[in-house]
């Protein structure tokens, strides 16, 4: 199950509503829509988590680029929502880069009736391990908002975006939209 939130900061304070994310298909995606929740180019932040096993923070202020923060990405990379900010910058890769095989370098003699092939799944085993149990992006997204780098590194997922909502004096709007 996941719940996915946009707070906008405004001059009232925060106005938070819940998102669907069906129709987000990358980063530039949901980044769009967090800059339509706000018109006036506010600070707008994207709460994103999943059964207590991870969460994210995705950052709009303005034009600019969005801000990523990912609690951990192992357990993002399962997840659609997931897989969509773990952009190949965020995860230190080269743009464009494939985990997946060479399909040009595979030799499928053998394998065309489901038969494995021992050596390449040992191949394939460093690319999956290569997105790291722990948290990846901006780990002072929150800084200026009242939460930094040490306190957002030590949220629990199954509690962490009411946590992130209490400092931000959100947390009864984000009820609202729960």
């Amino acid at each position: 199950m996941y719940f996915a939130a946009l707070l906008a900061r405004t001059e009232d304070g925060w106005e938070a509503s819940d998102t669907e994310l069906d129709d987000v298909e990358t980063l530039s995606d949901l980044a769009d829509l967090a800059r339509e929740a706000s018109p006036d180019e506010d600070t707008v932040l994207v709460l994103l988590e999943q059964e207590d096993a991870w969460f994210g923070v995705v950052r709009v202020d303005g034009e600019e680029d969005p801000r990523i923060y990912v609690s951990d990405a192992a357990a993002a990379r399962r997840s659609a929502y997931g897989e969509l900010l773990l952009t190949d910058e965020l995860l230190g890769r080269e743009p464009g880069a494939d985990d997946g095989p060479d399909l040009d370098a595979l030799d499928l003699d053998g394998t065309e009736d489901g038969e494995s092939d021992d050596a390449e799944e040992e191949d394939a085993a460093p690319a999956a391990d290569s997105v790291p149990h722990s948290p990846v992006g901006d780990s002072e997204i929150l800084d200026d908002l009242g939460i930094d780098e040490k306190q957002l590194r030590a949220l629990d997922a199954d509690d962490a975006l009411s946590t992130i909502a209490e400092a931000l004096g959100a947390s009864e709007v984000l009820e609202t939209v729960r």
